[in-house]
């Protein structure tokens, strides 16, 4: 897994919706500094589907890869737009990225 690589597919796919740094605003997509521990639907004064809220789970590596690969179907009601990465060195390295930055 490469941090900078991922750092590339953050700017590239998720950067226009998503912001990491700490005290970060949130864009069309919530700030996710701190995502990575916290329960779905949790990051304060950004408003959440029902579907992201009632998820109840715990972002770590396994939850993250299965969300990345398709959204839609991983949160049935999600407004999140993006169609997710197929490719699994894609994944890890932008997971690897979000594990570095969002701490």
């Amino acid at each position: 897994m490469s941090a900078k690589s991922g750092a590339r597919i953050f700017k590239q796919r998720c950067e226009q919706c998503h912001s990491v740094e700490a005290g970060g605003k949130h864009k069309t997509g919530p700030n996710l500094n701190g995502l990575i521990g916290r329960k779905t639907g949790q990051a304060a004064g950004y408003a959440y589907t029902e579907a992201n809220k009632n998820k109840g789970i715990v972002w770590d590596k396994d939850t993250l890869d299965v969300y990345l690969t398709n959204p839609k179907k991983y949160i049935p009601g999600t407004k999140m737009v993006f169609a997710g990465l197929k490719k699994k060195k894609e994944r890890d390295n932008l997971i690897a990225y979000l594990y570095e930055s969002t701490k």
